[in-house]
């Protein structure tokens, strides 16, 4: 295929406009073309007077494409379609501990290459999970083992659903085709940020299980992994609510909020080390300002998405910035445990919520937490438990308006944001939850992206805390092999083993477990 980059069209202008454009710029008739299509589109704002859509065309001819490789902003790409080569069959089950994106496609991939496998899900499935979350939310009944974080789907389920990665690995696309398969909205599949939003992930997660099941894939919900059995090295079976269960291979995909699995996993002496993460809270605008920041006049063009930011400033070894933002969203409780308070963000397929909101965090590492293992997770664990007790212990959250926190004062000044955290906010000093340089380097962070978002800290904006789990505070060590460096036939992946950080790139690394173990057998 020809690709053509940086094609531009204007607001208001169809896709087939970017495509006879490309096709002009190729110099060829149209009865030449085999296929043409827009695979992904941006929007750049960086110039408010000049807002425009770049995309990206794929291009089929009838032959003859490297001649054309000489042109500007064109280029060559094979057809790699996601292959797997199998080998020699496990001699037994793979078990696979959590049900979030690492650990679904990891079960979808092998299920379909006829290896048995168990899924062990502590929490419930999707249908279900709502009716927990709902009733967390709306009641401040916690479940423990079925919430925002532990259930079918993984944390991502209660997000935006957002379908964008850092790395840069072929099999993202074949991840995204899949989503499309199971009932994403494909042309939000074309966008350079692609989203799928909350309600339209449950259906795609329901739609990914139903497959595995057809499979011959066993899930089973309602089931924590409780113990594992080691000799000599290797893994020889595992324990299921306490159950001793045989199984050939254990794929450890238990997210980044599985803190009893992570101690129990110690116990068994398999290795793992602390990881730096971030902490702060989450900060919630008007979307209409966030709208106009970015689009100035432009703002309310119907060609335009709601607007969607992402700074980021480092002062030597630290760093504040925006993570997880959430156009159009809202804050959610996000606790997976008795007397916590932990906050999370959360967009619709629509995005057509009053209110933007995204974290506002610092990176913490071991300078801050100190040296052990679980350094990192014990000071989680301490904000969330200080946050409970600071808003009041009822699951309401830390509140503060950015005027008072700017101005070091306790208080929520409420005016233009109507705060959506469902449980409500309690006014608390946020010196008291979080060291000072973490609050000094979020005041910082303000006062700096308000010159680059005009309008981003703004008095009456308002901060919901903590935000503190946005990644692993833990790194379960494994080889090339993808073996756990302590444990044969344990395969740490995913988030929770520190191996990825948003629901792409969590999935592929399922995918790439399930490859090694269906080519490799080991």
């Amino acid at each position: 295929m020809l690709i053509l980059n940086n094609i531009k069209t204007r607001l208001g202008e169809p896709e087939d406009a970017a495509v006879s454009r490309a096709v002009k710029l190729l110099g060829v008739s149209k009865s030449r073309v085999r296929e043409a299509y827009v695979s992904k589109t941006s929007l750049d704002a960086r110039k408010q007077q000049d807002i425009h859509k770049v995309n990206t065309v794929v291009v089929r001819l009838d032959g003859g494409e490297e001649a054309f490789l000489s042109k500007n902003g064109v280029r060559w790409q094979e057809d790699q379609p996601f292959s797997v080569r199998p080998g020699p069959k496990p001699e037994g089950p793979v078990a696979i501990a959590g049900f979030g994106p690492a650990g679904m496609f990891a079960a979808s991939l092998l299920a379909r290459y006829g290896v048995p496998v168990i899924v062990l899900e502590r929490g419930g499935p999707v249908e279900e999970r709502v009716r927990a979350v709902e009733s967390f939310w709306t009641q401040g009944q916690l479940d423990e083992n079925c919430n925002v974080q532990f259930g079918e789907g993984g944390a991502g389920t209660f997000s935006d659903g957002k379908l964008t990665t850092r790395i840069n690995d072929p099999l993202c696309s074949y991840v995204l085709e899949q989503f499309g398969r199971h009932g994403a909205p494909m042309e939000t599949l074309k966008k350079a940020k692609p989203h799928i939003g909350t309600d339209r992930l449950r259906q795609v997660v329901r739609s990914i299980r139903q497959e595995i099941l057809q499979n011959g894939g066993d899930v089973r919900f309602h089931t924590q992994l409780t113990g594992i059995s080691v000799q000599n090295g290797k893994l020889t079976g595992i324990f299921a609510d306490g159950q001793p269960l045989a199984v050939s291979r254990l794929i450890l995909a238990v997210g980044h909020s599985a803190r009893d699995t992570f101690r129990m996993l110690a116990r068994h002496g398999v290795f793992m080390e602390s990881k730096p993460f971030s902490v702060g809270a989450r900060i919630e605008h008007r979307q209409e300002w966030i709208d106009r920041g970015l689009y100035g006049k432009m703002a309310g063009h119907p060609d335009l998405p709601p607007g969607e930011y992402q700074l980021s400033h480092r002062q030597g070894e630290k760093a504040v910035y925006t993570f997880c933002m959430c156009p159009g969203g809202t804050v959610v409780p996000a606790a997976s445990g008795f007397g916590q308070v932990v906050t999370n963000g959360m967009s619709e397929y629509k995005r057509d919520k009053e209110n933007a909101n995204a974290a506002l965090v610092v990176s913490v590492d071991s300078s801050d937490f100190g040296n052990g293992i679980f350094a990192g997770l014990e000071l989680q664990e301490q904000l969330e438990h200080r946050a409970f007790q600071l808003a009041g212990e009822n699951y309401r959250a830390c509140g503060a308006t950015v005027g008072n926190f700017l101005e070091e004062k306790t208080g929520l000044s409420l005016n233009r944001v109507r705060p959506s955290y469902a449980l409500g906010l309690s006014p608390v000093d946020f010196d008291e939850l979080f060291p000072r340089q973490i609050t000094g380097m979020m005041r910082d962070g303000l006062r700096l992206f308000d010159r680059k978002l005009h309008g981003f800290a703004e008095a009456d904006a308002v901060l919901t805390g903590p935000e503190t789990r946005t990644s692993s505070p833990i790194r379960i060590s494994r080889g090339e092999d993808f073996n756990s460096i302590s444990v044969k036939g344990l395969y740490p992946c995913g988030e929770g083993a520190g191996y990825a950080g948003g629901i792409m790139s969590a999935a592929v690394d399922g995918l790439r477990v399930a490859k090694h173990i269906l080519e490799n057998g080991s």
